[in-house]
């Protein structure tokens, strides 16, 4: 299948109580109409939506319930759409590019759509000897995972354990960290700086030794 389009100009959102990481999973259920109408879109049209982690409020609309979100998110694309129900889909969705809110409005839908400016890939980079060992866990906690879980791993293939950047977002979208501090490592420019702070949190946390 081609790249999803990106409309810069008039992006969807769909603000969550979560981060998006490039190359990341992202598996959402979906009922509210507005988001029903935006699956439909997306999917005859192969185009990507926004995720934006709420600052404040709630993911399903409330009356006269305001939202403020993080102006930094992650493109989704579809993967799949499955509905076992009417009115319900179960939709996997993996993650994009960054990208940075410039402006923001709500239709009368209640959806959420933003003009947007994409942010560089994160630089090639290979995990200094040093935190070498964070890719070694990684590597056998995936392993765990697939002899427990039986296939059903929160990360998707391919995987890039010579990649600082994706190893790091792997574990960041995994610890027990408050979404604020998730929020912040996603958008940190320099993906060896997010390794070494995910290293120094492993090591506080003893899952590694060094």
């Amino acid at each position: 299948m081609s790249p999803a389009t990106v409309d810069l100009q008039g992006l969807p959102l769909f603000p969550l109580q979560s981060v998006l990481f490039p190359d990341g999973l992202l598996g959402l259920k979906v009922f509210e109409a507005r988001y029903l109408d935006l699956m439909g879109t997306c999917l005859r049209e192969n185009r990507s939506f926004g995720v934006v982690a709420l600052r404040r409020g709630q993911e399903v609309k409330l009356p006269a319930d305001a939202i403020e979100f993080e102006p930094v998110g992650c493109l989704a694309e579809l993967i799949d759409v499955d509905s076992t129900q009417p009115g319900i889909l179960h939709v996997r969705c993996r993650g994009g590019r960054r990208f940075r809110a410039l402006d923001s409005w709500q239709g009368e839908d209640g959806l959420w759509t933003a003009e947007v400016e994409l942010i560089d890939h994160d630089a090639a980079a290979l995990p200094t000897r040093e935190l070498l060992s964070t890719a070694t866990a990684l590597a056998q906690l995936i392993q765990t995972m697939k002899q427990k879980e039986q296939g059903a791993l929160p990360f998707l293939e391919p995987y890039r354990f010579d990649d600082a950047g994706w190893i790091a977002n792997r574990w960041c979208e995994i610890l027990p960290i408050p979404l604020a501090a998730r929020q912040k490592l996603m958008e940190l420019d320099d993906p060896l700086v997010r390794l070494q702070l995910v290293h120094q949190f492993l090591r506080q946390k003893r899952i590694l030794d060094s």
